[in-house]
């Protein structure tokens, strides 16, 4: 079997199609994988998701992480929870309503008052009038996942172990059952599978430029190490108009966003790191050609919304940027959670999970060899 993608798509196929005693060659354009796998919150997001295949493809994926987890303790799973704050009347009665859903239980949801907020996570020392915890979601590091999962890839087993990853290599050219990498190398087998990410163009273009697959800019940012711990994931309360989880009738009752928060499209998310640096983000962006550069007033923004409900300033941010990941556009693909199409005999085409896609990769690759 030959995967062309070394992101966390790509590699979860890998994961799911070596357990099927599938021999992969991994294929990656880039040295490393550079977009938007390594370039998120590592967030395992339960919380969110809409009520039905979308939760329950993520429930799902939430049980596969933790597989993984104990398999491979280098991806850094961590069963920590997130918390999502109100900060006013408004957001608590949206979060009251959340917490009331018929699905509340499968969230693991339980809302808070300040002080319970604050006795599951004491870093939480500043302003909100409540919170919905969450103890369905979890944390992986970002940046280890990747090369954590190749290296358990690459050890199963004695002699050979049936992996093989070649970095470097872009495909450019499908047949049935084989692609080309841009040496000149023909790789055939029994099954291809192409995770081109946010990469609409090149040899995944054509079949892509109907499939109802857009891609969406983000920024984000990350601090010096935080010495306190911050036990749970953090999300405020414009989170909540961008999950389809809240997609309620309270939340039409919410008050406008602030100016620049509304101009980027922006909802806070919180992760501490291993290392205790905090990632934080991140805004939304759907109009193409995509600016080159990153806007400052929205890290302000959101620096200001992090240290509103920490009760305390940040440490100095340490790196910012920007990333492209690909979703399906609801106005042309519907409810569908991905892209996936057979665009020649044995050559399958993986893509446009969206913001789910560090959370639901594990189940999208289960899904593909169902």
């Amino acid at each position: 079997m030959v995967i062309a993608g070394g992101g966390v798509l790509g590699t979860m196929h890998a994961v799911m199609a070596r357990r099927r005693g599938f021999e992969v060659v991994q294929l990656e354009r880039e040295a490393e994988a550079r977009g938007a796998s390594v370039r998120n919150f590592g967030l395992v997001w339960v919380s969110g998701r809409k009520a039905g295949p979308e939760l329950s493809l993520a429930l799902r994926a939430r049980e596969l992480w933790a597989d993984l987890g104990a398999r491979v303790p280098g991806i850094g799973f961590r069963a920590a929870g997130s918390l999502t704050l109100a900060s006013g009347d408004a957001e608590l009665a949206l979060l009251k309503e959340a917490a009331a859903l018929p699905d509340a239980d499968r969230r693991e949801f339980e809302l808070l008052d300040p002080a319970a907020v604050r006795a599951v996570n004491p870093a939480l020392r500043g302003e909100f009038a409540g919170g919905l915890f969450c103890r369905a979601d979890a944390i992986v590091e970002p940046r280890q996942v990747l090369p954590a999962l190749r290296g358990y890839l690459a050890a199963r087993g004695e002699g050979k172990s049936g992996y093989e990853w070649l970095p470097g290599r872009e495909v450019t050219e499908i047949a049935p059952n084989a692609v080309r990498d841009h040496t000149g190398a023909w790789h055939q087998c029994d099954l291809v599978v192409l995770c081109p990410g946010a990469a609409h163009t090149g040899v995944a273009g054509r079949y892509l430029a109907r499939g109802g697959v857009r891609r969406v800019r983000l920024q984000m940012m990350q601090t010096a190490p935080l010495a306190e711990p911050i036990t749970t994931a953090l999300a405020d309360g414009d989170s909540l108009r961008y999950y389809p989880a809240y997609d309620l009738p309270g939340r039409g009752q919410l008050p406008p966003q602030a100016a620049a928060a509304g101009r980027a499209r922006a909802q806070l998310l919180l992760v501490q790191r291993a290392d205790g640096g905090l990632t934080i983000g991140d805004t939304h962006e759907y109009a193409e050609p995509f600016g080159f550069d990153l806007d400052e007033d929205a890290y302000d923004h959101l620096r200001a919304r992090a240290e509103t409900l920490l009760g305390a300033p940040i440490p100095p941010v340490r790196r910012r940027w920007a990333g492209v990941y690909s979703e399906m556009n609801p106005a042309v693909a519907g409810h569908a959670l991905y892209h996936r199409a057979e665009v020649e005999p044995g050559v399958i085409l993986v893509t446009g999970p969206g913001g789910r896609g560090m959370t639901c990769s594990p189940a999208i690759a289960e899904e593909t060899f169902a």
